[in-house]
C-alpha cells in the first residue's frame, strides 16, 4: 500500500467534485478520486439542464417561490434565496470555463420543466450534463496541480480518533482510505481538507436512472464516522425512464413533458388530469405516483410518453440524444409514444452541512447530491440539482480558502495504514450477488414510491438481517469493490427505512398510505446518526 499526501482530497468527479477541485487547485495540490472512469457520474447523464434566472420575464422571487412550493414546507428559505441569487454568477462562470449552452439569438434557449412558472432551464440540447462534464474534465485534466486517481474507491474516512463514542465535532478528518480496484490494495490518502462529492445512491433501488457507481459512498462514509444524515426518506423517483429490456435505465428528460409530451395508458388515454390540474407539468413526485397508481390498477408494465404532436424536425433538434437512443431500440419518438416507467433518481437528503458546505467534523466538507443543504426540502424542483452543485462547490472553496490559510496542516502528517487483520480472499462471492439483488428488490417493493407502516416494518427487519451478514463477511474476507458497494447500500437502506418510519405523514416525496395527509407536527427535518437513531 501507499500513502498519498495532498493539500486537498476530493472524492467524486461529477460537477460538484470537478468544480471544487478546479477552484481548490489555486490554493494547493488536489487529489481527485473516482471509483470508475472519471466521466462516469450522474452529471454526465443529466439531460434537462440547469435552472437559473436569466430570462427577461423571470425574477428571483418567482424561482424562490417555485422551489419552496415544490419543497413542501421543508426547504430552508434562507438557503433557497442564496442559491438562486448566486445562480446567474455561476452560469457565467460555467460559460467562461467552456460550457456551451444552447443559444437563441443573443441569449440562451430556455426550457420549461415541471414545477417551474417560467422558462428558465439552460441546456445544451438534451445532453447538458455531458457538455458540463466534458468541459470541466478537460479543464481539470490539463491542470498540473490536480492528480486523478481513477478506478479508486473511497472506503472510510481517516480520523484522528476512532469514531466509536467520539462525536464528529471532537474529531478531525485527515483524508480517506481508498481501494485501488485493479490491485485490491487499500491506500491512505492524507489531506488537510477532504471534500465528499461522490453523488447519490440510486443503486439502493432495483430501478434507477443513475449509473452503476451511484451507491452513496460519501453518505455511508460520513454516517460511519458519526455524522448526521438528514431527510433520507425523500427519494425522488423520476417518472419517465425508458422501458426496454436493453435500455438499462436510460432517462427520458423532464423537458419532453415541458415541450408538450403527454402521458398515456396502453390504450392511448391520457390520465394526468385526474391527478393534478397541471397535468404533465406537475412536480415529479405527483407524476411518479400517478404512473405507479395507474400501473397497479391496470397491471400494465409501463405507460407511454407521447410527443408526436410536435413536428419531427423540432423533436430531432430539441432532443437529438433521446431521439437517437430511442431509435437504437427501435422506437421512433417522432411517430410513436415512448414506453416509460418511474425509477429512483435523486436523493434530497444527505450529509448535514451548513451553507458553506462544512460538515460538523473539522476538515470535512460535502457538496452536490451527497450533501443536505436545505435547498430541496421534501422534493427537488427540476434542474435545481446542477445549480446546487455549482453554488456549493464555489461556497466550499471560498470557505476553505479563508480557513486553509490560517490552519494549514503539515504534509508530514502520519497515519496508521489499513489493517487487514485476518481477512482472506473470498470463497463465497454468491453472498454478495444474492444480498445485492435482495436488498434492491426489497427497497423497490417496500420503500419505494408508495409506502406503508407494514412495508417499512418488514423492510427494516429484513435489512437488519442482511446487514448482519454483510458485516460478518466484511471482517472475514479481503475487501473488493462489490463488497464495498454492498456494504454502503445496506447502510443507506437502513437509514432510509428508519427515516421513513419516523415520518408519520405524507409530504413531498414521502408517501405513506397510513398517513395520506401532511401533518404540521412533522414540518421539520428527519435526522439519523449511528449513535442515537432517528431524531
Amino acid at each position: 500500500m501507499s500513502i498519498y499526501n495532498s493539500d486537498f482530497l476530493v472524492i467524486g468527479t461529477g460537477l460538484s467534485g470537478l468544480l471544487t477541485a478546479h477552484k481548490l487547485s489555486r490554493l494547493g495540490s488536489v487529489h481527485l478520486v473516482s471509483k470508475r472512469e472519471a466521466r462516469v457520474s450522474n452529471t454526465d447523464l443529466a439531460q434537462g439542464g440547469i435552472a437559473a434566472v436569466t430570462g427577461k420575464d423571470d425574477d428571483f422571487l418567482l424561482h424562490v417561490n417555485d422551489t419552496l412550493k415544490t419543497g413542501s414546507g421543508l426547504a430552508d428559505r434562507r438557503v433557497v434565496e442564496l442559491v438562486i441569487r448566486e445562480g446567474p454568477a455561476r452560469i457565467k462562470e460555467l460559460v467562461e470555463l467552456g460550457v456551451r449552452f444552447t443559444k437563441k439569438g443573443a441569449g440562451f434557449e430556455l426550457g420549461l420543466e415541471g414545477g417551474h412558472s417560467r422558462r428558465r432551464i439552460l441546456h445544451a440540447a438534451d445532453s447538458t450534463g455531458r457538455e458540463i462534464e466534458s468541459a470541466l474534465l478537460k479543464l481539470c485534466r490539463s491542470n498540473k496541480k490536480i492528480r486523478f486517481f481513477e478506478d479508486h474507491a473511497a472506503v472510510d474516512l481517516i480520523l484522528d480518533a476512532h469514531p466509536a463514542g467520539t462525536r464528529p465535532a471532537a474529531n478531525v478528518c485527515r483524508g480517506a482510505y481508498v481501494l485501488e480496484a485493479k490491485t485490491s490494495v487499500i491506500h491512505s490518502f492524507l489531506a488537510a481538507r477532504t471534500i465528499l462529492a461522490s453523488g447519490g445512491a440510486g443503486k439502493v433501488y432495483l430501478y434507477t436512472s443513475n449509473p452503476d457507481s451511484a451507491t452513496g459512498d460519501g453518505m455511508a462514509m460520513a454516517y460511519r464516522a458519526g455524522l448526521r444524515l438528514l431527510n433520507m426518506e425523500f427519494v425522488q423517483f423520476h417518472p419517465t425512464c425508458l422501458y426496454h429490456p436493453r435500455a438499462k435505465s436510460f432517462l427520458i428528460s423532464e423537458a419532453v413533458r415541458g415541450e408538450g409530451g403527454v402521458l398515456r395508458l396502453a390504450g392511448g388515454e391520457p390520465f394526468m388530469a385526474a391527478y393534478d390540474p397541471r397535468k404533465e407539468l406537475a412536480p415529479r413526485d405527483i407524476v411518479a405516483r400517478a404512473i405507479d397508481s395507474e400501473l397497479k390498477k391496470t397491471g400494465d408494465e409501463c405507460v407511454y410518453l407521447d410527443i408526436t404532436s410536435r413536428p419531427a424536425a423540432f423533436i430531432k433538434k430539441r432532443f437529438p440524444n433521446i431521439h437517437k437512443q430511442c431509435l437504437s431500440f427501435g422506437i421512433d419518438m417522432t411517430r410513436e409514444p415512448i414506453p416509460v416507467v418511474p425509477a429512483a433518481h435523486f436523493f434530497c437528503g444527505g450529509v448535514e452541512t451548513d451553507d458553506w458546505g462544512r460538515t460538523a467534523m473539522p476538515g470535512l466538507y460535502a457538496v452536490g447530491e451527497t450533501a443536505h443543504t436545505g435547498l430541496h426540502g421534501a422534493n427537488r424542483l427540476a434542474s435545481n440539482s446542477l445549480l446546487e452543485a455549482c453554488v456549493f462547490a464555489h461556497r466550499a472553496a471560498v470557505s476553505i480558502k479563508g480557513d486553509f490559510v490560517r490552519t494549514r496542516v503539515k504534509k508530514t502528517l502520519k497515519s496508521g495504514v489499513w489493517n487487514y487483520g485476518d481477512a482472506r480472499p473470498s470463497d463465497e462471492a454468491v453472498m454478495i450477488t444474492h444480498n445485492w439483488d435482495e436488498l434492491r428488490t426489497l427497497m423497490w417493493n417496500y420503500v419505494g414510491i408508495v409506502r406503508s407502516d407494514k412495508r417499512l416494518e418488514r423492510a427494516g427487519a429484513r435489512v437488519k438481517i442482511i446487514a448482519g451478514e454483510i458485516v460478518k463477511y466484511y471482517w472475514d474476507f479481503l475487501l473488493t469493490l462489490d463488497l464495498l458497494e454492498l456494504r454502503n447500500i445496506a447502510c443507506l437502506a437502513d437509514t432510509i427505512i428508519r427515516s421513513a418510519a419516523a415520518r408519520k405523514e405524507s409530504r413531498g416525496l414521502h408517501f405513506n398510505i397510513n398517513y395520506p395527509a401532511a401533518d404540521e407536527a412533522y414540518a421539520k427535518n428527519t435526522a439519523v446518526d449511528r449513535y442515537s437513531g432517528n431524531r
